[in-house]
């Protein structure tokens, strides 16, 4: 390969079965496909440094350790380990994707590159008390947190985002408008291929005059991390009180650490429900469509704080699940309306309450037909408006935004 004119960089593992990793991805290969030659510099899940020279095509991976027994030390680790590897190289574009990986580069960036883009999914400001209470408190933390991101925020040339819910909290936070570029999550519809599609009507549940599962107990799946705001103990309490009207067992796959399972586990034993749930740990995009394939419905039971409702997201989980062919019910909130139309692609319930997603099952178990008409026009609006294919296009307009030209292609 010849010297790489654009580096994405990420304080994540990939590849990796996690929404992040997803999203870089996707983003490596459509930058690699418009401008060839892209450096990818993530955290290498080992002690040593990795070095791959074509993970993707035209894609160039370096896997820089990050070494700690704390996130704060893990994270400069990787720093010193990056700024050395930045020693001699400059960019026409740095991506950055957290103050973790971007703030020396922004301190530094007429060193390191032409211009820097700030892709902003989450700010540790707002999202890093949920995984560390103790940092609520610390008032001294959070104020480094919040100057860090916000030097990043202004050095940057133009800013990422995947939710116009985030993109006014940063124009909250001094952001002009004109700097932010939304670009929401995509799918992979070749992986998340429609139930409808691959499977004859009459085996599925939804047929026109059959309730759900008539014969069987009702399958829910939620699939996902286990973070605080996303709201899989309310999954849970729903659980319990679905069972109360007809037998139903939940699922839930994702990454998690052993106290969130520990948790998840006491929740529903404590509710009388510790058989109705089967929790399986994160697994390939393939693997993950085939469990959804066998379910009734998708719960994404996000919860009302400042995570959902002030920075914003643009949850990977239910775009997914709206293009599996399979109905979702999700948390009436800005980050979910923006996707989609209550009634029409999904259903939508009041956030935080188990009861309210209770009614959603019951509604949907005896209206097959409502159900069967959520799955197909989910489907349809996910081909039509969120397709990694479509988000690598934005992006790749954001560079020649910026004065990147595209590589000629012979």
């Amino acid at each position: 390969m010849n010297q790489s004119r654009i580096a994405y960089i990420a304080f994540d593992t990939v590849p990796a079965p996690k929404g992040a990793a997803i999203h870089i991805t996707a983003f490596s290969i459509a930058l690699a496909a418009a401008f060839d030659n892209i450096q990818l510099v993530t955290v290498s899940p080992i002690a040593t440094r990795i070095d791959f020279d074509k993970i993707y095509p035209q894609v160039r991976q370096t896997e820089l350790p990050a070494i700690g027994d704390t996130l704060i030390q893990r994270v400069l680790y990787f720093r010193r380990l990056l700024i050395a590897w930045l020693q001699g190289r400059r960019f026409e574009v740095i991506q950055i994707r957290s103050i973790y990986e971007g703030f020396p580069i922004a301190l530094n960036k007429q060193k390191y590159c032409d211009r820097l883009i700030f892709e902003v999914n989450g700010l540790p400001s707002i999202e890093l008390k949920y995984r560390y209470p103790a940092v609520a408190d610390d008032r001294e933390l959070l104020h480094k947190l919040h100057s860090q991101e916000q030097i990043c925020l202004e050095v940057a040339d133009l800013i990422v985002t995947p939710s116009s819910i985030t993109g006014e909290y940063l124009q909250s936070r001094g952001i002009p408008a004109n700097k932010i570029r939304v670009i929401h999550n995509g799918v992979d519809l070749n992986i998340f291929t429609s139930y409808l599609e691959i499977k004859d009507y009459q085996t599925h549940p939804f047929v026109v005059g059959n309730s759900l599962n008539p014969q069987k107990i009702l399958q829910i799946i939620y699939f996902g991390t286990l973070s605080p705001w996303q709201g899989v103990n309310l999954a849970v309490e729903a659980l319990a009180l679905i069972n109360r009207e007809l037998p139903a067992c939940l699922t839930i796959i994702g990454q998690a650490r052993d106290y969130q399972i520990k948790a998840i586990k006491q929740l529903a034993l404590k509710l009388g429900v510790a058989d109705k749930l089967n929790l399986l740990s994160a697994m390939s995009q393939t693997q993950l469509v085939e469990h959804i394939h066998a379910c009734d419905l998708i719960l994404a039971p996000l919860t009302p704080n400042d995570r959902n409702l002030v920075q914003g997201c643009c949850p990977l989980k239910i775009l997914e699940g709206m293009a599996t062919g399979i109905p979702v019910i999700a948390s009436d909130l800005p980050v979910v309306r923006e996707l989609g139309e209550d009634g029409v692609h999904f259903l939508l319930v009041k956030p935080g309450s188990a009861k309210s997603v209770k009614d959603a099952v019951l509604h949907l178990q005896n209206d097959s037909e409502l159900a069967m008409q959520l799955a197909v026009n989910a489907r349809q609006r996910i081909e039509e408006y969120y397709t990694w294919q479509r988000a690598g296009e934005a992006l790749t307009n954001v560079y020649t935004e910026l004065g990147i030209k595209r590589s000629i292609k012979v």
